[in-house]
Formats: structure tokens, C-alpha cells, sequence
């Protein structure tokens, strides 16, 4: 059952019917017509709102036949409170941006993490768009490692970060490296926290040095195999000589400290199963064997 409207009601409505409309007004509107080059909006006000396709949306994927919808609640900002033709002329994709660059500098402050996808590579990185507006992410900031062919990120979703918000230049900048890196450093402390001292792993090479071999456990996480913990049987001048980059090696962990970790292969030896040893005891050769206790008793002396 619909509600019946109030006093307060009408009077609202009439109140914005008769208020004045100027340029750069932001206002509350909800579709009543699409064509094909116009949307028709009811602003509450004496004179409807009409929002050009191309004063609606900055992205160049929109649609105005698929992405409008009668009853729609939009906002715009007033352009001409008359197009001369009677109309409030208003633009969406104005009011996006004007919101959008506030939520933007929220985003910057908070380190707030979303998704975009990328349309197209430009020189020295790529085209994105956030809230329908431009956005641009430098070749550097598009991953971890260096991209060599940004033309393969062309329609890839990825998480990204605002680190550059300019509302006057319009400039707006993304990264998603930041994102990246947040995560891997946020996988590699758990990954730290649930290494103990007395663990044993394996791990790969990843470098030798004069003092000793770096050692990767996974999920960007290395540990130092000092070279006088490489081998046991002789004493190395250098690691090459036992080890060599990108050999697989199994450690023991034998220190965590402020994150640094501290491996052995030496120590592996304490750890490995040792064979049990019996004791044989040879017995004289005789003619007679017995189990009588005088025959095992003779011969010694007693104090």
C-alpha cells in the first residue's frame, strides 16, 4: 500500500519547484526517459533536467541504451538552469567527478585498496578508470617485478592503491605495486611468525656470498646458511664449493631474530637418526659349556 503524502510533503516539493538553480549546483535527480543521445530527469523542479550522453559518463565503455534505466537516482551538477529550449541542462559525469575526487583524497589518506581494470597502454604505463574517472598507472607501479610488455595488461583486472589524488590538475594516479607488495610483506611475516628455531625444511639457493648462502623458503622469506654451517667434513674458503644458485638444499633453522633467520646444513647431522651399536662380548672357547654358577665363579679372586 503506497503511502500517503503529508503536508510536509507538498510543501517540500514546492518549496523545490520555486527554488533558483545556478551553475555548478549539485542536485538530486531520477531518470524518466532515455534516448539516444539524452537522458530526461526529474530534478524537482518547474523545468525537467536533460543530461547529454556525453555529459554522463567519462568512461569510454559506457553505454547510454545499457547503463541507464528509468528510476534511476542520480546526481548532477547544473551546467545551464536553461538550455533555451526550456530545460535544465545538467551534467552526470561532472557530478561523479566532483564526488569522486573527494572520495579520492579519502582513499589516499586510508591507503584504501579496490580493483580497476586496465583499457588501454600509454606510454610509460597504463589508462585505467576509477568512479568513471581517467586514472593513469606508471609502468613501475604495475607490478612487483619490471613489465616488459604493458600491452599484456590490456583488459586485466588488478588491485590497485591511490598514491597521487589532484583535483586541480586532475590528476589521479594509482599502484598497484603498493597493493602487491602490502600483501607479500603481510604473507611473508606470517610465513616468519610460524618458523621456530629446530625446524627443518628445504628451501632453494638464491645466492652465494663470501660469508655464506641465502637460502629462499618461499613466499619472498630467506635465510642465511653462514658458511661455516655448510659442511661438516671440511672447512670452505667459499660456499661455491659445496653449493651453487638454484640447488635445492635442506636446512635446519637454528635462530629468528627481528625477522632475520638463521639456517644450518651442518646441523642437520644432530637431527639425522643414529645407528644403535651392540656390544659383543666374545667368549672363551671350551671343551664344556655350563650354567653352573661355580664353573662362571672360578678362577676369580674376592677380597
Amino acid at each position: 500500500m503506497a503511502e500517503l503524502e503529508t503536508m510536509d510533503d507538498f510543501t517540500k516539493e514546492i518549496d523545490n519547484s520555486m527554488r533558483t538553480l545556478s551553475k555548478g549546483d549539485l542536485v538530486d535527480c531520477t531518470v524518466t526517459g532515455v534516448s539516444e543521445t539524452e537522458v530526461t530527469v526529474d530534478l524537482q523542479y518547474f523545468a525537467p533536467g536533460i543530461i547529454r550522453a556525453l555529459d554522463y559518463s567519462g568512461d569510454p565503455g559506457f553505454s547510454i541504451k545499457n547503463d541507464v534505466k528509468v528510476g534511476d537516482e542520480i546526481k548532477a551538477v547544473v551546467l545551464r538552469p536553461d538550455d533555451g529550449r526550456g530545460n535544465v541542462l545538467l551534467s552526470r559525469r561532472e557530478a561523479q567527478e566532483k564526488l569522486a575526487w573527494e572520495e579520492f583524497a579519502e582513499m589516499l589518506e586510508n591507503k584504501t585498496e579496490t580493483e580497476v581494470k586496465v583499457v588501454e597502454a600509454v606510454k610509460g604505463g597504463v589508462v585505467a578508470y576509477l568512479n568513471h574517472v581517467r586514472a593513469f598507472i606508471p609502468a613501475s607501479h604495475l607490478a612487483l617485478d619490471y613489465v616488459e610488455d604493458l600491452t599484456t595488461f590490456k583488459g586485466k583486472t588488478v588491485p590497485v592503491r591511490v598514491i597521487t589524488a589532484d583535483a586541480d590538475k586532475k590528476r589521479l594516479v594509482l599502484s598497484s605495486r603498493e597493493v602487491l607488495k602490502a600483501r607479500r610483506d603481510a604473507e611473508k611475516a606470517e610465513m616468519v611468525s610460524n618458523i621456530k628455531p629446530g625446524l627443518v625444511t628445504e628451501g632453494t639457493v638464491q645466492s652465494l656470498q663470501s660469508y655464506g648462502a641465502f637460502v629462499s623458503l618461499g613466499a619472498g622469506v630467506d635465510g642465511l646458511v653462514h658458511i661455516s654451517q655448510i659442511s661438516n667434513t671440511k672447512r670452505l674458503k667459499h660456499p661455491s664449493e659445496e653449493l651453487e644458485v638454484g640447488q635445492k638444499v635442506k636446512v635446519k633453522v637454528t635462530a629468528v631474530k627481528d625477522g632475520k633467520i638463521s639456517l644450518s646444513m651442518k646441523a642437520l647431522d644432530d637431527t639425522a637418526p643414529k645407528p644403535v651399536e651392540e656390544e659383543r662380548v666374545t667368549l672363551p672357547k671350551s671343551e664344556e659349556l655350563t650354567t653352573n654358577l661355580g664353573s662362571l665363579l672360578k678362577g676369580i679372586k674376592l677380597d
